[in-house]
């Protein structure tokens, strides 16, 4: 009799966790979408995940309290059951924003892309791929490793300078740490605890997950450049507040493989800085 009632709690239990994780992996894809005055280009890019993307994938896009009509726009759309809208009453930083939609996400695989439009949607059907075959658990969309459309030497020099101190953080073999388009296994992803809140989220969640044992996968990714008249956010404080990140999330061995990698990431140097002519 005891056997019997301990082998029925145990089924008990064994589907009440498939429900759980039923309800959790809702969706195959998690496109997260973090938002602050991009009113112009918002509409494009949804209208774009839309056209890529089945109804199997879920939105989330996470309003940071924008005041150039943003909120307002998103708050007048029609509610769909595969479309998540969040609106901030205060602005907290990208991080933060991508955090919360972590939090709200329900897809087997969870992607990031900015609501700008230096990044297409499409390019994301590459990244998300190999986690989709079984081959990656984090894929990074490198805009280095088949040309790029930045025009921009100072932001290729940062670029390669924070991607090249954070391989030696991480171990990892990164060309472009700093990407939008990034794409994580959704229990993994949702397993780790995001505490920056601005862009310093970037060289967080790559030391953390290397931190797991993880190696990062890159496929190349498509991006046009905008300007700061255009809405461009980044600046160099925030550069500066990524090596901080670094230093605080900096894995074990990371002093050996600064010298031990050094050779490496400098070889990249004239590819990464020198713009694309083709």
């Amino acid at each position: 009799m005891i056997d019997r009632v301990e082998t029925t709690l145990r089924e008990v239990e064994q589907a009440c966790r498939r429900i759980e994780q039923d309800g959790k992996c809702a969706f195959d894809l998690s496109v997260i979408v973090p938002v602050y005055n991009e009113r112009e280009t918002l509409p494009k890019i949804l209208e774009r995940i839309d056209e890529v993307f089945s109804e199997r994938t879920q939105t989330i896009v996470i309003d940071d309290a924008s005041t150039d009509g943003t909120t307002q726009w998103l708050a007048s759309l029609a509610p769909r059951a595969n479309r998540t809208i969040l609106l901030r009453g205060r602005n907290h930083g990208k991080g933060s924003a991508v955090r919360m939609g972590i939090r709200h996400s329900r897809g087997t695989i969870v992607a990031i892309q900015d609501a700008d439009t230096e990044y297409d949607p499409i390019d994301l059907l590459q990244v998300i791929k190999p986690i989709q075959s079984g081959q990656a658990d984090a894929v990074y969309g490198s805009r280095y490793l088949d040309g790029s459309d930045d025009p921009s030497l100072v932001h290729r020099l940062g670029n390669w300078a924070l991607t090249a101190i954070s391989n030696c953080m991480t171990g990892q073999q990164l060309t472009d740490m700093e990407t939008c388009h990034k794409a994580f296994r959704g229990d993994l992803v949702r397993s780790i605890r995001i505490r920056e809140c601005r862009f310093g989220f970037e060289p967080e969640i790559t030391g953390k997950i290397a931190d797991r044992g993880v190696t990062i996968a890159e496929v190349p990714t498509g991006y046009q450049y905008r300007s700061y008249d255009e809405g461009k956010k980044i600046t160099w404080k925030d550069g500066v507040a990524a090596l901080a990140c670094m230093w605080r999330y900096r894995n074990p061995g990371w002093l050996s493989r600064a010298f031990a990698g050094g050779g490496r990431v400098l070889v990249r140097l004239p590819r990464l800085m020198l713009p694309d002519r083709r």
